[in-house]
């Protein structure tokens, strides 16, 4: 009988502790995406160089695309994953041009690979799929 109030007494620890977990994090709202550039359009004249970044409308708050290569650009959801349904949400590339920061928040996000580099935040940037063959940029998830 002792055996058994103590392994209820540790499934009530683990429960309370479980639920009573601090999360500020909200998720992104999912949207389908599936969007295609061109090389050849003006809005991909600042992708052109290795490190430039545009932003282009899709996903939950916006798309920000960075040319992390000769061949490969990163996509990430412009919402923050801090508190991500406040309106204010929105992720912006800072004059480093390797950052971006939420101005409600205050959080930064390497725009590399989507890490959180300063919280609140702890998830990285959604990012969504990219296939680049050096003519046609196609984003999706």
């Amino acid at each position: 009988m002792k055996l058994f109030f103590k392994i209820v007494i540790v499934l009530v620890f683990i429960a309370y502790a479980v639920s009573c977990k601090k999360s500020n994090n909200s998720s992104v709202p999912l949207t389908t995406v599936d969007i295609y550039l061109y090389s050849n359009s003006p809005s991909f004249v600042n992708l052109n160089p290795v490190g430039g970044y545009v932003y282009i409308t899709g996903g939950a708050r916006g798309i920000l695309l960075y040319r992390k290569s000769a061949t490969e650009i990163l996509a990430y959801d412009r919402n923050c994953t801090y508190q991500s349904s406040q309106p204010c949400a929105t992720v912006s590339v800072d004059a480093t041009r390797i950052i971006a920061v939420d101005t409600c928040c205050h959080s930064k996000f390497s725009i590399y690979d989507g890490s959180v580099t300063q919280g609140p935040a702890s998830a990285p940037l959604k990012a969504y799929q990219t296939t680049f063959d050096g003519t046609t940029l196609h984003i999706f998830n």
